[in-house]
């Protein structure tokens, strides 16, 4: 396929930003995380904290490297004098000259120490303080016969195991306590996203893409537990390592007259950073889109699983692969380009690293510093590498997690719910009338409305129908009904007060439905039947089932009440599904119930079963039938005929069919097709 063929058909893979995503700040996507996170701010204080003396942990170790060196060198020479003392004892006849070698030695120490600079003074009284400590030491190390270079070496490994211990105790605490916070939030999140998914009205869930929901509620979360865990550990550590590092530096050369060595450290670390800010919009802007083709990838898998007997009985499994191989094809390259970019911080930090310490040492090769002041700065040049890679990754993980919690927010952002009033009115029962008055309802994606101008009042215990072709606005009707969607003009009204004045939950309670399409949960039929009714017993679900025709053949099986009926339903019949949320709407008990012609797709014995069990559940209610078979509907009180959102014609079977309109015609054609 040419470049050109390829470019053109990008267009079949979805992708991108959805219809309410929106770009936020650094600023305002952490601080609205901080709003999750504060609620364990305990765990992230204690975790911070830890991680910081951590970070500090190497201080007591370059504090000690150059009294160390100075002492080692100190009893390096007290040895060598002791040994030049000894020898005039063992050979008698040098014992002449020693006189005359004693003086000069005296002398030219007094024109050393005439000439002993600063600097030297300073190392000798260093020495002097650190031989204090050491000889104190040594008393206790004498008793097993260390002493001198074997009892520094002790007092450096202890010093050593104690910071290296402390550092692993910290590090340990600081990254469970972190994870464990991180690891909150991220529940806290999907929770609040999933709420706020139930929340919204079925304009919204109408328009968003299924798999593409399932990505940013379960996978983008994750990328906060590594922000807090892993990003806010290195946040704590690696900036007080490159701090202690530094501070250490900059007291070393202030004390030991090294000051233009601190001009290094000022340049240096910001030159070190400068790689790192120039890519980060870079891994922000590639990890954004890595995020939307990943969510691609699964809502193409969800679809594909949800449509699998349409793909088997059409035989397009090859042409699935195809596509599925070419979202993910496309989610590479993107993953790649993203890839790329970040491990460039590494390779570019350390180039720079590398030349600021090529530069330190040709410095002090240059203005002739000894050894003994070049070795203490080489520990803390040598553990600022690591943490200087970490701010690096930190970069990363920071760009990449602004990308997720845009599309996190984004989506908390959404505000399609339906309003409930502050002061809404309670609703307990069904007692004068439901009424359509001048009710008009449009879709926000389309131009023109779906239902204009209906008026009709239903009475308690009457039964009214609602037929039309397909398009005609019948389901629209019945969702506007159960105010699954607001209507956009007019008003629908229960006993005389507007639907919208009432609590929602109130009159989904009164309301009920069963559906053409029997939709059940992957869970037993027990808790399908009992769905909405959670305090129902087991003898009550069992009454509904019977009620329902369902108990013989729930009971057929070995598991009974407590066979799962798989994703869907997959394991029962249509009849047997039907059945089941007819059970459950028995149980429900609602007042006004919704009936979408839930016979038109099954067999004649089925649908003679589930008939029987829907004129149990029709008793002593009030009825709104969404009717496709019209004899079903002979007995209704009141039958609306739709046309284009419109309500053509209106009365009971005989009426319309002598009228000889739209109704009678419907009819006919049935009759015929019969």
């Amino acid at each position: 396929m040419s470049k050109k063929k390829k470019e053109k058909n990008n267009h079949i893979i979805p992708g991108g930003q959805e219809w309410f995503d929106k770009d936020y700040t650094a600023k305002e996507v952490y601080g609205r995380l901080w709003s999750f996170a504060r609620n364990y701010k305990a765990l992230i204080f204690t975790g911070a904290i830890l991680g910081m003396v951590t970070g500090g942990a190497w201080a007591p170790i370059f504090s000690v490297i150059k009294p160390m060196i100075d002492g080692m060198q100190a009893t390096t020479v007290q040895v060598q004098e002791a040994q030049a003392l000894e020898q005039p004892a063992a050979a008698p006849i040098t014992t002449v000259d020693t006189p005359t070698a004693e003086v000069p030695a005296t002398t030219a120490t007094q024109t050393t120490d005439a000439k002993e600079s600063k600097l030297e003074r300073q190392s000798k009284k260093d020495a002097e303080k650190y031989q204090k400590y050491l000889n104190l030491v040594e008393q206790y190390l004498s008793k097993i016969g260390l002493s001198g270079p074997a009892a520094t070496l002790i007092v450096f490994s202890v010093l050593a195991a104690c910071a290296i211990l402390l550092k692993m105790i910290t590090q340990y605490l600081n990254q469970y306590y972190l994870t464990k916070a991180g690891m909150k939030v991220v529940m806290d999140v999907r929770n609040a996203m999933f709420k706020h998914l139930q929340d919204q009205s079925l304009a919204f869930h109408g328009r968003a893409d299924v798999g593409r929901l399932m990505s940013r509620a379960t996978g983008d979360p994750e990328t906060i537990r590594t922000l807090i865990s892993q990003t806010m550990s290195d946040i704590c550590r690696a900036p007080f390592e490159i701090l202690t590092a530094i501070l250490f530096i900059c007291f070393f050369a202030i004390k030991n007259d090294m000051v233009s060595l601190l001009l290094i450290a000022v340049v240096g670390f910001p030159a070190c950073m400068l790689p790192i800010v120039w890519i980060g919009k870079q891994i922000r802007r590639w990890s954004k889109r890595l995020l939307e083709q990943s969510a691609g990838i699964g809502s193409n898998f969800h679809e594909n699983l949800t449509c699998i007997k349409i793909v088997k009985a059409y035989h397009t499994e090859a042409q699935e692969v195809a596509k599925y191989e070419a979202y993910n094809l496309k989610a590479f390259k993107v993953c790649m380009r993203a890839t790329r970019w970040g491990i460039l911080v590494g390779p570019m930090t350390e180039t720079v690293a590398f030349l600021l310490a090529a530069i330190f040492v040709a410095y002090c090769l240059s203005t002739g510093h000894g050894l003994s002041e070049i070795i203490p700065l080489i520990p803390p040049f040598l553990i600022l590498y690591k943490p200087m890679k970490q701010l690096g990754r930190l970069q990363v993980a920071l760009e990449n997690g602004r990308a997720a919690l845009q599309r996190i927010f984004s989506l908390l952002d959404v505000k399609q719910e339906l309003e409930e009033k502050p002061d809404a009115l309670p609703l307990t029962e069904f007692k004068e009338a439901l009424s359509f008055e001048h009710v008009s309802f449009g879709y926000e994606t389309k131009k023109e409305n779906i239902i204009t101008d209906a008026n009709f009042s239903i009475k308690p215990g009457q039964m009214y129908a609602v037929v039309g072709s397909t398009g005609s606005g019948k389901s629209t009707l019945a969702n506007l009904l159960a105010r699954f969607y607001d209507v956009s003009a007019g008003k629908i009204t229960i006993d005389g007060h507007d639907l919208r004045d009432y609590r929602i939950a109130d009159v989904r309670s009164i309301i009920g439905a069963v559906t053409q399409e029997a939709l059940l949960f992957n869970t037993t039929i027990a808790e399908n039947i009992a769905y909405g009714s959670p305090n129902a017993t087991q003898e009550e679900i069992e009454a509904a089932a019977k009620l329902a025709n369902a108990h013989d053949f729930i009971v057929a099986h070995p598991e009974g009440y407590q066979r799962i009926v798989g994703e869907k339903g997959f394991v029962l019949s249509g009849g047997e599904r039907q059945r089941v949320a007819i059970a459950r709407a028995i149980l429900r008990n609602p007042p006004i119930l919704i009936l979408d012609e839930a016979t038109s797709a099954l067999d004649t014995v089925t649908e003679q079963q589930v008939q029987a069990a829907i004129n149990n559940l029709m008793k002593n209610r009030t009825i709104f039938a969404i009717a496709h078979r019209l004899s079903t509907i002979r007995q209704a009180d009141c039958i609306l005929v739709l046309d284009h959102g419109n309500i053509v014609e209106r009365g009971t079977h005989d009426e319309l069919y002598a009228k000889g309109g739209v109704y009678r015609r419907l009819c006919d054609i049935q009759n015929q097709q019969a």
